[in-house]
């Protein structure tokens, strides 16, 4: 059996006690080297680990698949929730398997952001530019996002689409400069926030960072 696991933003008492079963459980676990940190603690003595990076994944991947069909159970652990932020990999996965493979969803940073923020999903869009490929369609989705006075939590692309360049996309692209903005780095961990207005982000943040965008006119909740 093989499944890709989320295991939360990075403070232990943010993994699922399914989580934490499964790793614990498991003759193989895979995945990149910070998150592998994040839970070396619940695994096995005799557990095999194998160390992601972006330049040989898919290598890996076609080894780790070959131990799933030799009937090993194999872990693969995604930083917070495979569902926010995580699904390329995930896709990754499954063609080096030939098949779908168990999900089992984690924590996001985005909703740790929610809750020290305050705001509610009900009235917040969530985007990801965590990602490989073409982000210009998810740069256009957030124009839309703010001009329909919703929140947006954002996670950037290290390194070449973080806060300031987001702040500078948008200020380029006509939205408000009044914006007030968050930036959380490390979060859960030793986190720090930033502060301030759209038009005054022009800072930089470690690629470990998420963003809120608060709307301009605060939504009144009706009973």
């Amino acid at each position: 059996m093989i499944y890709c696991v989320g295991v939360g933003p990075g403070d232990k008492k943010h993994i699922t006690n399914y989580a934490v079963e499964l790793i614990s459980n498991a003759d193989v676990v895979v995945g990149f080297e910070y998150v592998l940190k994040i839970i070396e603690t619940y695994l096995k003595s005799n557990t095999k680990t194998y160390v992601l990076t972006y330049k040989i994944q898919v290598s890996k991947l076609e080894e780790i698949a070959r131990l799933h069909h030799q009937g090993l159970t194999v872990i693969v652990v995604f930083m917070g929730d495979i569902h926010f932020s995580g699904f390329q990999l995930l896709e990754r996965v499954e063609l080096a398997c030939g098949h779908n493979v168990e999900t089992v969803p984690g924590i996001s940073s985005s909703q740790i952001l929610a809750s020290r923020a305050r705001v509610c999903f009900d009235e917040t869009s969530f985007i990801t530019f965590h990602r490989r490929g073409n982000i210009e369609p998810f740069k256009k989705h957030l124009i839309s996002i703010l001009n329909d006075n919703r929140n947006a939590i954002i996670i950037p692309r290290p390194f070449d689409f973080m806060p300031k360049d987001i702040a500078c996309f948008l200020l380029d692209n006509g939205i408000d400069t009044t914006h007030q903005v968050e930036v959380w780095e490390n979060l859960t961990q030793a986190e720090s926030c930033w502060t301030g207005f759209l038009k005054d982000l022009n800072q930089d943040f470690s690629d470990i960072s998420i963003m809120l965008i608060r709307c301009l006119v605060p939504i009144v909740s009706q009973l």
